[in-house]
């Protein structure tokens, strides 16, 4: 069967190259999402300032949540924590008592700014933000000093030389800090760097001990790590156990050798959640496309050997010697392509990785891990994918008896078979019954996503069992304009009703690709028209200061005293996890936080409340928006249970519910709780309200800033985090979409391609009974239009009720946010692709000679 296989695949090059195609993109895309997935389980970068020390202990940066499966059993789910978790500076001396601990150095920081004397804000390398060290943490890890002296006074520190090259200065130069203050002048008297003269993954200064909490009068430096040195004799995993036993705390971690590096960079564990949870989403999805497209490219493969596969059956071949014939072929195109789309992948890496890095999704120096087991498992996955599509388009051919497939392949069938319609209605009956399950719950904004996801899907294999029948009915709607055309109107009508099994799977993957592409698009765009209307329509505020970095929160202290000013807040940004519930299931989720000051909340924002009161937020409350009160099934009077973005536990009074989340956050805190939970203690924006008929604000505002380097004042908030991390979302969602579409169009062309081909001796036909060149091109046009419209229709109106789920927990009413140019760029897309397929192989037939090609070999 083998070589009876690899000669069929010589002789029938068109259709092996379409599934070759498709099948090299797939396991692409697949070793690519297994390179990303291995690197964000087990990516790790060097320590630096932790690189002297064997043993770290520090603060967890996931927050570890006990939930409930549907099933009753419960596990731990994780989210990764955005703020540095700090350590209780009394742990030292337990630590330091342990069998076998020598000393013990805690390395105590805070996150600064740093301005140079003509006031130009110089930021860290790669972006960061700086933070400011204690100079007895120096013997922690390699920075060495290369120039200058140490720090001995309250005045002076010590800058790595990075960022003393960034910032134009050297030891005996001034530099000035921001804090949770204005500037203060320093004095630079010395720099440090890493042995290998490396620029540091992040900027750092030194300061005396005594120093630092002088710099830093609001937010005392916080203890995230200590350092343990062993005894002479001891292992550093023998301290490390021994530590852990004494420790004895879940949210505090011990770490050793490449470890550490997790432990100083506490942006490593939101990066590798991310690229988790990316490229499950895309190879998942890519996966699922890949086995739905294979089978209808199969399925069209094999249609058209009908006439060679019923003969062989006539001459005696056996079901299962045919089977194995398509399953050998299957193979070979499985195998083949597997191995060579695993090259592919790599640069399918790398490609992805400066995307997610551009849009801070992964650290910008995120380098992939490439080992051999994401390759083994692209090929075995192509193989298998080939072969389950393989499979399934050949139950129908092996399964007739050969007098009767001789007439199979003479005619298709006129109606579809009574299995084919019950599976259709029952797949038609699912989607209505996820559809009523949606109202349902159409307060839930991540319920309904995964719900609208679902049903497009299933939708969309109803669309492909009912295909044929669908397409007849296309095609009667279409008959009469067809046949107004003239001649190749009345051509084309009369192709596309008697081959409407050729013309359903021409239409299967267009429909997959529109309505995937409509549903995705437009989900973000509702929900991205929405934070934007909500914010217009919430702000009350009339001035908005903010800064690259961030504002130290005494501005907004200091702008309530600016004459003319009724009302002023900072706004904190961060996160907070929770247990949610999804469908009766419940997961760890993280939620947008925000902190505003209690006594100016209302006057500077209206966040829409529609049960309780904003006016009772305090340090013990909350409030949470509609679609988290749902997703936590909380309500106001009950207890909320959140972990900060810092990991420490928080349990609040639920005091209102607000409509508007999407513009704002989806919980509210008290200013001064919130900031005190962050790493860099710093304001994202600050809001100001003057009173009616004030005078002279502007300016005065103006001024306030120019104090605060980088600071501007605006007078609507343009741009925010919350948007800023929605529009990175959009981003990644689009990705997947551009994949998926992607993929399926490159289908769409090998399809239409496919069935074109086929038809050459129907095309010499026509040329010698009459019909001139430029009737055929013209009649094959139509019938493009045809696909077309009909792709495009029954994609549009499969995305239609996913994204009526969407915008009704959104918006509150079932019309999505569509815009022109979004749509206007699948449709045209899509029919591109469908034309292009059809046309230029048309074209490429039409070369030979009639004669000629009346005589050849189908």
């Amino acid at each position: 069967m083998l070589r009876l296989a690899l000669a069929t695949l010589r002789t029938r090059k068109g259709a092996f190259a379409a599934t070759f195609l498709a099948l090299l993109l797939g396991s692409a895309v697949v070793s690519a999402c297994g390179m990303l997935l291995e690197s964000g389980l087990r990516s790790t970068v060097p320590p630096e300032r932790y690189a002297a020390a064997p043993v770290v202990v520090s603060g967890k940066q996931e927050a570890e949540l006990r939930v409930k499966s549907a099933d009753g059993s419960t596990y731990e789910s994780t989210q990764p924590l955005p703020e540095r978790a700090g350590l209780d500076p009394a742990m030292a001396s337990k630590i330091a008592a342990a069998d076998g601990v020598r000393s013990v150095v805690a390395d105590r920081a805070v996150t600064v700014r740093l301005v140079t004397t003509g006031g130009r804000p110089v930021a860290g390398h790669n972006g960061t933000t700086p933070q400011l060290h204690t100079w007895s943490g120096l013997s922690l890890g390699d920075f060495r000093l290369t120039a200058g002296r140490a720090p001995r006074g309250h005045g002076q520190v010590v800058v790595d030389s990075g960022l003393a090259a960034r910032a134009g200065v050297g030891p005996g130069d001034s530099v000035r800090l921001m804090t949770s203050s204005t500037p203060r002048t320093v004095e630079v008297t010395g720099l440090v760097g890493l042995p290998d003269g490396r620029a540091p993954r992040q900027s750092v200064l030194f300061a005396a001990d005594s120093a630092v909490d002088a710099l830093t009068p609001r937010t005392p430096a916080a203890v995230y790590t200590f350092g343990v040195f062993p005894r002479s004799g001891t292992s550093a995993g023998e301290v490390a156990s021994t530590v852990g036993r004494v420790v004895d705390d879940r949210d505090i971690s011990v770490s050793r050798g490449l470890d550490r590096g997790r432990a100083e960079f506490d942006d490593l564990a939101a990066g590798r959640a991310n690229l988790v949870e990316l490229t499950t989403a895309i190879g998942g999805n890519v996966l699922l496309v890949a086995v739905f497209v294979l089978c209808a490219t199969t399925a069209l493969a094999i249609r058209h050997r009908r006439r060679e596969l019923a003969l062989l059956r006539a001459v005696g071949a056996t079901p299962g010697q045919l089977r194995r014939m398509i399953l050998a072929e299957a193979g070979v195109a499985g195998a083949s392509a597997g191995v060579l789309g695993c090259p592919l992948g790599i640069g399918v890496v790398h490609w992805l990785g400066a995307r997610f890095a551009g849009h801070g999704l992964v650290p910008p120096d995120f380098t992939p891990v490439v080992g051999p087991l994401p390759f083994l498992v692209a090929v075995a996955t192509t193989v298998l994918t080939a072969l389950v599509a393989a499979w399934f388009a050949t139950r129908r051919i092996t399964r007739i008896r050969p007098t009767e497939a001789l007439g199979e392949a003479a005619l298709e069938p006129d109606r579809l078979g009574r299995g084919r319609l019950i599976t259709g209605w029952i797949l038609v009956a699912l989607a209505a019954a996820v559809f009523g399950l949606g109202l349902g719950y159409r307060a839930d904004f991540l319920t309904l996503v995964g719900l609208a996801n679902s049903l497009v899907l299933v939708l969309v294999i109803a669309v492909a069992v009912l295909g044929p029948a669908l397409t007849r009915l296309a095609v009667r709607l279409l008959t009469r304009p067809l046949r107004a055309t003239g001649v190749t109107g009345w051509l084309a009508a009369a192709n596309t009703g008697s081959q409407a099994s050729r013309m359903a799977g021409a239409v299967t993957p267009l429909v997959l690709a529109v309505s995937f592409a409509a549903t995705v698009v437009f989900t973000q765009t509702t929900q991205l028209n929405e934070s934007a209307d909500q914010i217009r329509h919430g702000l009350v505020a009339d001035h908005v200061l903010t800064a690259p970095a961030g504002l130290s929160p005494d501005l907004a202290e200091k702008a309530r005293h600016v004459p003319g000013v009724k009302a002023a807040t900072g706004v904190v940004r961060s996160k907070v996890v929770a247990v949610g519930s999804l469908l009766g299931e419940e997961e760890a989720v993280s939620l947008s936080a925000q902190g505003l000051d209690p006594r100016a909340l209302t006057a500077t924002v209206d966040l829409d409340p529609r049960a309780g009161s904003l006016s009772r937020l305090s340090p013990r409350t909350v409030a949470i928006s509609r679609t988290t009160a749902s997703w936590l099934g909380l309500d106001v009077g009950d207890r909320a249970d959140l972990r900060l973005g810092d990991g420490t536990r928080f349990t609040g009074e639920v005091i209102a519910v607000y409509e508007r989340g999407f513009g704002f956050a989806d919980v509210t805190f008290d200013h001064d709780l919130l900031l005190a939970h962050t790493g860099d203690r710093v304001d994202r924006s600050v809001l100001v309200r003057s009173a009616p008929g004030a005078a002279g604000t502007d300016k005065a505002l103006g001024e306030l800033a120019a104090k605060y380097p980088g600071a501007a004042v605006s007078a609507g908030l343009a741009t925010d985090t919350q948007v800023a991390e929605q529009r990175a979302t959009a981003w990644v969602n689009y990705l997947v979409v551009a994949v998926i579409i992607a993929y399926t169009l490159i289908t769409v062309v090998n399809t239409q391609a496919m069935n074109t081909s086929t038809r050459h001796r129907e095309f010499a036909l026509l040329r010698l009974t009459g019909t001139v060149r430029r009737q055929v091109v013209a009649m094959m046009r139509l019938e493009s239009l045809v696909v077309v419209l009909t792709g495009l229709c029954l994609g549009s109106l499969l995305a239609a009720f996913p994204l009526m789920l969407v915008a009704m927990a959104v918006t509150g009413a079932p019309w999505p946010s569509v815009t022109v140019l979004g749509y206007t760029a699948i449709a045209g897309i899509a029919a591109a692709a469908t034309i292009a397929g059809t046309m230029l192989t048309a074209r490429l037939m039409l070369r030979a000679r009639p004669i000629e090609a009346i005589g050849s070999k189908e």
